[in-house]
């Protein structure tokens, strides 16, 4: 399976199955080298997904872990939910306070799962140009510190960046 060949509504390109996983599987795409991780169920809004846990625990932040606490970060056991790129249109919240994926929107078989990294990232240890395409795009995203309180009110965030917003100076 792991050599079989697709094509996604959402990216409407060849992908490849890298892995298949209880309720989804990580997709290459063989345009842009890309892997994602696409449902294999469908899912409600508020379900919870999959219970999550700490790989490992980091002072730092990088470019795999999630935020749990200021000079807390933590890798994603199991580990093929590293594979949940960002989007300003989330479809998934992890809960880091339950340990829970969470789900946001009514998701399909082949839906790609989401998250607004802000949602747990303070401040990103890898800013990027945002390239997710919906209307809500914020275009650069570097951590909910370097957003408004007006921005992270539309988003579901983590007990720890609310913590974080109600110490800073309102914006």
């Amino acid at each position: 399976m792991h050599n079989e060949t697709i094509t996604t509504a959402r990216t409407k390109s060849a992908v490849k199955v890298i892995s298949n996983h209880q309720f989804a599987r990580v997709l290459l795409n063989k345009s842009t080298g890309q892997k994602s991780l696409n449902a294999t169920t469908s899912f409600l809004p508020s379900q919870v997904i999959s219970k999550f846990g700490a790989g490992t625990l980091s002072p730092i932040p990088t470019y795999l872990t999630v935020q749990i606490a200021v000079d807390q970060h933590i890798t994603l056991m199991p580990e093929f939910l590293q594979y949940i790129n960002h989007s300003c249109a989330p479809t998934v919240f992890f809960d880091t306070t339950s340990m829970e994926l969470v789900c946001l929107k009514a998701m399909n078989p082949g839906d790609e799962f989401t998250f607004f990294y802000p949602s747990t990232e303070w401040d990103m240890a890898q800013p990027f140009d945002c390239n997710c395409g919906s209307p809500e795009c914020l275009h650069v995203i570097q951590g909910a510190a370097h957003l408004s309180k007006a921005t992270l009110k539309k988003y579901k965030l983590t007990d720890f960046i609310r913590q974080m917003i109600s110490r800073t100076v309102p914006k």
